[in-house]
């Protein structure tokens, strides 16, 4: 589970990072079936991406230490399955997206409460392996 939970983690982490780059450098025409925004937008989209950029980093950084870093990882699960409640509501309100980001929309809610497990179920191995507990 350790070893599943690593890579959960690093390829999540890689894809944000490589996806908040994009948005940083090409700004909203990184959005599949996007249209062209004005600057506030263009502006905005930006420094979300910068955001998400910590998000993803956070999340390689986390991979190297599951066991110590479990409140992050469920903390850092909890942001992305609120992203996926964003999503619903933007659904609501304006109508559905893309369809890529209707899959995005339903792994954001899915993956979450999957992984939120993970970490419990490594530290109870840990625990139950005789390892010395993190601090």
């Amino acid at each position: 589970m350790r070893t599943a939970l690593r890579a959960i983690l690093i390829v999540g982490g890689i894809a944000a990072v490589l996806i908040a780059l994009g948005h940083i450098m090409l700004g909203p025409a990184f959005i599949p079936g996007a249209v062209p925004v004005n600057a506030t937008m263009d502006s905005e989209d930006r420094f979300y991406a910068a955001i998400f950029l910590g998000f993803g980093v956070t999340l390689i950084w986390c991979a190297g230490s599951v066991e110590r870093r479990a409140q992050v990882i469920r903390f850092l699960v909890s942001l992305f399955f609120l992203g996926g409640c964003a999503r619903l509501i933007s659904i609501v309100f304006v109508g559905p997206p893309n369809l890529f980001f209707q899959v995005m929309t339903a792994l954001e809610l899915l993956l979450p409460p999957a992984i939120w497990l993970l970490p419990a179920t490594v530290e109870c191995r840990t625990r139950t392996a005789g390892q010395p507990q993190p601090p």
